[in-house]
């Protein structure tokens, strides 16, 4: 049975010296939970401070985004290796914000996860399309596209030590989220893709939902078949939101 993921995405919010505040309130709120991975992604500046106090307690802290070498001339970059010295367990790669607003296609997404696995950081490959390639029908030709090219080079043992979300763009930051029978359908094609090339090894990856997730909709969403868990954007910014979605089971 694959355990749930709940990963919050704080983009760029939460200052350093306001995380702590954040931290205290949501440790109150989900310390005694055991059967869902709790995930924090805030920005660069604010991984030190919630490494420091989340060691120990179960909810665990990953990166944004990285570059896939592991040093260099790279100003503003910031390599695998350096999350995990901070205590870092996961990275989130190919956010549909990092692909359209900053260039990342699925060749560097693809460099990025490799360079997580050697760190031994979990990759949280984000694949999904855009509006317009949704009302064109070209959803599932988009996220062949992407999981095929970011997931390239992988061996099946590798497969299983990363998680996918799949994030609508459209219903990024919107307000408009997919039925949780839309997300399914999207999802198992996910999980059929994958089985394609990896076989059984597809029915051990978690696939996350991503897109507006809210406190009354986590239900629905975890309900069905494929969909092991969410990647949370504006909700996890709000310390009693996001525990209702990480105690989606009651």
């Amino acid at each position: 049975m694959r355990r749930p993921v709940i990963a919050g995405n704080w983009k760029m919010n939460v200052t350093a010296s306001a995380a702590p505040v954040f931290i205290n309130q949501l440790k109150s709120l989900v310390g005694d939970v055991v059967d869902v991975e709790i995930v924090l992604c805030p920005p660069a500046t604010t991984l030190p401070v919630l490494c420091s106090k989340l060691l120990g307690t179960g909810i665990h802290v990953g990166g944004q985004n990285i570059h896939w070498e592991e040093s260099g001339a790279f100003t503003g970059e910031i390599s695998a290796a350096m999350l995990t010295d901070l205590g870092c367990r996961y990275v989130i790669l190919g956010h549909s914000e990092r692909r359209a607003m900053f260039g990342e296609t699925d060749e560097t997404v693809n460099r990025k996860l490799f360079s997580s696995l050697q760190a031994e950081l979990v990759p949280l490959v984000c694949v999904g399309e855009t509006l317009e390639q949704r009302e064109a029908g070209a959803t599932e030709a988009i996220c062949r596209e992407q999981v095929t090219g970011s997931l390239a080079g992988l061996t099946p043992a590798q497969l299983e030590q990363i998680i996918i979300a799949y994030e609508p763009v459209w219903a990024i930051g919107t307000g408009r989220t997919a039925t949780p029978q839309d997300a399914q359908t999207v999802i198992g094609f996910i999980r059929s893709l994958l089985r394609e090339s990896f076989g059984q090894a597809a029915e051990k990856v978690r696939i996350l939902y991503g897109g507006s997730v809210k406190a009354d909709n986590i239900v629905g969403l975890m309900a069905e078949a494929d969909i092991d868990g969410a990647l949370v954007g504006g909700a996890s910014l709000d310390p009693q939101g996001f525990a209702k979605i990480v105690r989606f089971r009651g």
